[in-house]
Parts: C-alpha cells; structure tokens; sequence
C-alpha cells in the first residue's frame, strides 16, 4: 500500500503545503535526508495561536502538533518525496509554553504519533520537545523533521 492510499483508508487529507513566510526553503535533500523546515499549527485554514499553560489547553496542543505533522507531510507531498520516505529519522517540537509549562513532550505526541500512524515502526523517531516563550506567528506550537529517503 503507498502512503496516499494509507492516508486515505485512516480519512487523513494533507492541507496545502504552506508557502514560506520569511527567506528559506520548505525542504532540503541532502545526503538522502530531507530536512524540513518548522511548520506551523493550521487547522481548518486557521493558524493555532497561543501559550501552552495559559490559553492553549493540553488537547487543542496536541491537535496543534498533529497539524504541524501533516504539514511536514505536505511539504513531503509538495517536494515528490511523500513515497520515498524510508524512515523518519527525528522531529523537533517547540512549544510556546508558559514558565511552569512542563508538558511538551505530551504535546510533541500529537506529531509523533502521526508519523507512526502513517509510516508504522519506520514512523518511529528520536525526537526533541523543548518549551519556548514565543514562536514566529505567535503559533502554538512548530514541527521540524529530518526524514530519510529511499534512492527511488
């Protein structure tokens, strides 16, 4: 089965992939790696803005990730690459979160389990979660990957 169609059998549809908001690339290849750059949280064409801690709950953090998860699907999508993924290798997750916040890797869940949702044990990464107090766009919450491809 290829990821599109295991992507439509679990009712998961891929937002358009978002353009860049400042001077980089979506994604680089090298070395057979794809680095991703961060994506934001949309959700329903609406960005998820806030603190995680403050006015951003546990769930609606989670669902951001995701988000940021099937960008970075997306801009695979976008780049050709989505059926040469071979493994994912790490993602790391910002978390705009509030001093106290304490809970970004039940927030980075949300990205993480996406990616074995979709990609089985090749989904399965090392992963960073590290809280920030603010991210481009006042978003809730960027993803970044870095994905191993195959050859073909």
């Amino acid at each position: 089965m290829t990821i599109e169609q295991n992507l439509a059998e679990r009712g998961i549809t891929l937002p358009e992939a978002a353009a860049p908001v400042a001077s980089y690339v979506p994604v680089v290849i090298a070395q057979g790696f794809a680095h991703v750059s961060g994506q934001l949280p949309f959700i329903d064409g609406k960005l998820v803005t806030g603190r995680l801690g403050e006015d951003v709950s546990l769930e609606d953090g989670t669902a951001a990730a995701r988000a940021c998860g099937l960008m970075i699907l997306a801009q695979l999508k976008a780049a050709g690459l989505l059926e040469r993924v071979e493994r994912v290798v790490k993602l790391g997750a910002f978390v705009n979160s509030a001093a106290s916040f304490t809970d970004q890797p039940k927030i980075a869940n949300g990205a993480s389990e996406l990616m074995v949702e979709v990609f089985g044990e090749a989904g399965r990464h090392a992963r960073s979660a590290v809280g920030v107090p603010v991210l481009p766009l006042g978003a809730a919450v960027e993803v970044d990957a870095v994905i191993a491809l195959s050859s073909s």
